[in-house]
């Protein structure tokens, strides 16, 4: 949609082709219903991955975020920045969906809905795009014909199908020449091998968590934790999981390590129990980290240093104390999985921006295509970083189509 009103604004006769039932479906669940639309803590080196280096940061430096957020203000769209974190001065996602939907409209843009691209041929003066169209009054599906001079891949990835994104913009990529890194799960759970994550499902409770792959670490982010019966769970988990997915993938070990004491180094942590024994003698061992740590993780981390629930606090030798310290700092998970794409939010892989030009998202296999958002394998971090994606990406190759078709009288 940021594509088609650029070039629309820009004087091109644009088509939208649709597959939902209406378009930007998937922006309606983001920030859980408010729509975390950007963030002004920018660094595109560390706020994106994959690709090659310096792919996301020349892409961005073109549609910076306060470019982003003067186009939708030209659009009528006021804002609330929350530290940083962007958002409709609605609170509602649905202002962010309506306010393109109805700027599409009013450009003349053509929106075709519960239309799904089959393929896209590359003619001699352009491309011949084949849909299947589902009517809903008739119950059936033909088949369906659409040309145009420039096409724009905007099809999203994998994640979250049941809002639209169903990978079948990487076929289309692919049948053009593009090169597509496998799709896999990013911003996602994480499973974890063990019965004990049963008994502490529902826990929350801040943390680091550390990514080790084969020995060597990988990730790591702060935050609140969510621990459930399949694993792991929360932002800082979701941060690090690309390159769970990655390493999984290529058959390596992965292994989590939680810190629940963050603020406090080992030797501190050492001290900290120690003072606590002195202080909590009479406290029974099931009691020893009440406050510290919600009650049933304290209970569970005690059992995991060896130390009697029943007995008294003052009993606790000191190696058991390191012992329970290295529960505290390193808590250990084996990580076998990610949840499915159903749970992700966003995927990790895509088209290889190897073959895009990144300052005009044009393809350099094929002139006149040009590739967009999650298709490609750029991933951001939780925070509005895969939206900002998704307008710099949408806006330049809205842009670029147009004054190629300028330069060109079409």
């Amino acid at each position: 949609m940021a594509a088609a009103i650029t070039a629309a604004a820009a004087g091109c006769r644009v088509t939208v082709l649709e597959h939902g039932e209406r378009p930007c479906r998937k922006i309606l669940a983001t920030g859980n219903g408010r729509c975390n639309m950007t963030n002004r803590h920018m660094d595109p080196e560390q706020c994106y991955r994959g690709g090659t280096p310096g792919f996301a940061s020349a892409v961005i430096s073109q549609v910076t975020v306060d470019r982003t957020l003067n186009f939708f203000s030209g659009l009528g769209l006021p804002v609330k920045d929350r530290s940083g974190y962007i958002y409709p001065r609605s609170g509602q996602a649905a202002s962010v969906a309506d306010t393109l939907i109805l700027e599409a409209e009013r450009l003349g843009v053509r929106i075709r809905c519960k239309t799904h691209v089959t393929a896209v041929e590359q003619m001699e003066h352009g491309f011949r795009i084949t849909a299947d169209l589902t009517e809903k009054a008739e119950k059936e599906a033909f088949r369906s014909k659409f040309s145009g001079r420039k096409v724009i891949l905007a099809a999203g990835g994998k994640a979250a199908p049941s809002s639209g994104s169903d990978g079948s913009g990487y076929e289309l990529a692919r049948s053009l020449g593009h090169r597509i890194i496998p799709p896999l799960p990013a911003l996602v759970q994480l499973t974890c091998r063990g019965k004990l994550f049963r008994q502490l499902a529902g826990i929350r409770t801040e943390g680091t968590v550390s990514l080790y792959v084969d020995g060597l670490s990988a990730a790591s982010d702060r935050g609140e934790l969510q621990l459930t019966d399949y694993g792991i769970s929360g932002i800082p988990v979701f941060q690090v999981s690309r390159f769970a997915s990655v390493a999984l993938s290529e058959g390596r070990r992965v292994e989590a390590r939680i810190d629940f004491l963050p603020e406090f180094s080992d030797e501190e942590t050492v001290l900290f129990l120690q003072k606590r024994r002195s202080l909590l003698g009479a406290r029974e061992g099931r009691d020893f980290l009440t406050g510290v740590v919600p009650w049933k993780l304290g209970c569970t981390l005690m059992s995991q240093a060896g130390i009697s629930l029943s007995d008294l606090s003052s009993m606790i030798p000191d190696r058991k104390l390191e012992r329970l310290a290295e529960q505290l700092k390193r808590f250990p998970a084996e990580i076998t999985g990610t949840r499915s794409f159903d749970q992700a939010q966003v995927c990790c892989g895509g088209a290889a921006v190897d073959q895009i030009d990144p300052s005009s998202m044009e393809s350099l296999t094929v002139p006149g295509l040009y590739l967009t958002g999650e298709l490609l394998d750029i991933d951001g971090i939780c925070g509005g970083y895969n939206l900002q994606w998704a307008w710099s990406t949408g806006i330049l190759a809205g842009q670029s189509a147009a004054n190629i078709l300028k330069k060109d009288g079409g």
